[in-house]
C-alpha cells in the first residue's frame, strides 16, 4: 500500500545577493519550516537535499558542508545533484514506502558566490567532441530559438511578452530577484546576446535556499489543518548530443503525461488553476506551453497572444514571475513547486491568483534546449 504524502509547509530565501554566510541562510530555512509546523530536528524521519559539488555549489562533497545546517546529522539522508524536483520525488517515494513518516526536502544554492552559469554549462558538454566548440546553455537555447520561430513562425515580439507578463508579476512576490514594469519595445532593445535572444530574456542568476517539509496523511494532518497533496509526477531526458535531438520535440510532453495520468487530468488546460514553469530563457514558456498540452504545436505565440496564461487568464502561468525573475539555478524546480503550493493553500499574498486553485503544476527543466524535464502536480 503506498501512504499519500502531503506538504506540511515550506520555507525559502528572496533570489537577491545576501551577505549572510551560507550555513547560515541554510540553517534559518530549515529552522523557519520546522518552526511552522511545531516541530524539532529530532522529529524529522529523513532530509534529501537537492545542490551541486563544484560548479553549482563551489565546494566538493557539498551535502557534507551544509548537512549540519540542515538539520541532518546522523539522519538517513541522499543528495541530487542537478534538478531539486527530482529530490522532492525522492522524498515523496521515502513516505509512500513506509519507510518514514516526515521528509525534509532542501535546495540549495548560493549563486551569487558561484560562477556565471554559461561558464559552467560549458562544462556540461563532452571533453572530446563538444567542449572544443565552446556549446553552453545560452547558444543552445539561441539555436532552439531560432529553430523555434523559422519553424513556426513565432516572433520576437511574442517571446518578449513572455517577460513583459512574467517580472510584472514578480512586482507582487517578495521573493523575487528581478522586477521591473516594462514593454516589449524594452524587451527588444535589449542588449544582444547571442542571435536571437535579448539579455531580458535570459533568467538572471540567484541565491536560493529553500526547505519543504513533507509527511505522511496522518502525520500532516497533525502538523498542519491545511496541508496539500502529491498527486502526480513524471520526469524525462532525451539523448545527450545536441545534434542528435529535434530541439522543438522535447521530452516535456512524455513528463507530463506521466504526470497526469498518475493525478487524473485529462484536459490540463480545463483541469489545472495554476502553473510554475521553469523558463530560463523567455521562448522557452511558449515552447513548454507545447509540451504540457496546453496548446498545440507551434501555437505557443497565439497562446501568450491570448492572454490565457496571465493573471487574469483561464490557467495563470507564472503568477510568481517565473525563472525569468528568480533563477537560483538547482533549487528553482523547488521554488516553482513552493510558489505552486502557496497558491493551493491561498497564501500567496499578492500574488495570489483571483480563483480557488484546487490543482497546480510545477515544471523544472535542466540541460542544454530542455534536455531533462520534471513535473510535479499538487493540490487540495
Amino acid at each position: 500500500m503506498a501512504y499519500r504524502v502531503g506538504i506540511v509547509d515550506v520555507a525559502m530565501t528572496p533570489g537577491w545577493e545576501s551577505k549572510e554566510n551560507f550555513l547560515d541562510q541554510v540553517f534559518h530555512t530549515t529552522k523557519e519550516v520546522l518552526d511552522k509546523a511545531g516541530i524539532r530536528r529530532e522529529d524529522v524521519g529523513t532530509v534529501i537535499s537537492a545542490s551541486s559539488d563544484v560548479f553549482h555549489g563551489g565546494m566538493s562533497c557539498a551535502n557534507s558542508y551544509y548537512w549540519d545546517a540542515g538539520g541532518a546529522f546522523l539522519k538517513n539522508g541522499s543528495r541530487q545533484d542537478g534538478e531539486s524536483l527530482f529530490a522532492f520525488i525522492y522524498a515523496v517515494m521515502r513516505i509512500m514506502s513506509g519507510s518514514f513518516d516526515t521528509a525534509l526536502v532542501l535546495g540549495v544554492c548560493k549563486g551569487s558566490e558561484n560562477p556565471d552559469d554559461d561558464m559552467v554549462t560549458y562544462f556540461y558538454t563532452d571533453p572530446f567532441y563538444q567542449r572544443q566548440i565552446g556549446l553552453n546553455e545560452t547558444i543552445a537555447a539561441a539555436l532552439q530559438m531560432r529553430e523555434y520561430m523559422e519553424r513556426y513562425g513565432v516572433t520576437e515580439e511574442q517571446c518578449a511578452k513572455v517577460v513583459v507578463k512574467n517580472l510584472k508579476n514578480a512586482l507582487r512576490n517578495p521573493y523575487a530577484h528581478v522586477k521591473k514594469k516594462v514593454e516589449v519595445e524594452d524587451v527588444l532593445e535589449s542588449e544582444p546576446v547571442l542571435d536571437p535572444l535579448k539579455k531580458m530574456e535570459c533568467a538572471p542568476k540567484s541565491e536560493g535556499i529553500i526547505a519543504m517539509l513533507l509527511a505522511r496523511e496522518d502525520v500532516a494532518k497533525k502538523l498542519t489543518p491545511k496541508p496539500v497533496w502529491f498527486k502526480g509526477y513524471g520526469s524525462s531526458m532525451d539523448t545527450f548530443y545536441l545534434g542528435d535531438r529535434d530541439l522543438l520535440d522535447t521530452q516535456l510532453k512524455n513528463a507530463a503525461r506521466m504526470a497526469y495520468n498518475m493525478a487524473g487530468i485529462e484536459d490540463p488546460m480545463k483541469d489545472l488553476d495554476v502553473i510554475e514553469m521553469c523558463e530560463p530563457y523567455a521562448f522557452q514558456e511558449l515552447l513548454w506551453y507545447e509540451g504540457l498540452g496546453l496548446c498545440d504545436k507551434g501555437k505557443g505565440g497565439e497562446m501568450i497572444d491570448s492572454a490565457r496564461t496571465g493573471m487574469e487568464g483561464d490557467t495563470p502561468v507564472n503568477p510568481s514571475g517565473g525563472v525569468l525573475a528568480t533563477n537560483p539555478y538547482v533549487s528553482r524546480g523547488l521554488y516553482r513547486l513552493a510558489e505552486a503550493f502557496l497558491q493551493v493553500r491561498g497564501e500567496a499574498g499578492q500574488r495570489q491568483v483571483d480563483k480557488k486553485v484546487n490543482t497546480a503544476l510545477a515544471h523544472s527543466t535542466h540541460g542544454f534546449a530542455g534536455q531533462c524535464h520534471a513535473v510535479a502536480i499538487i493540490g487540495s
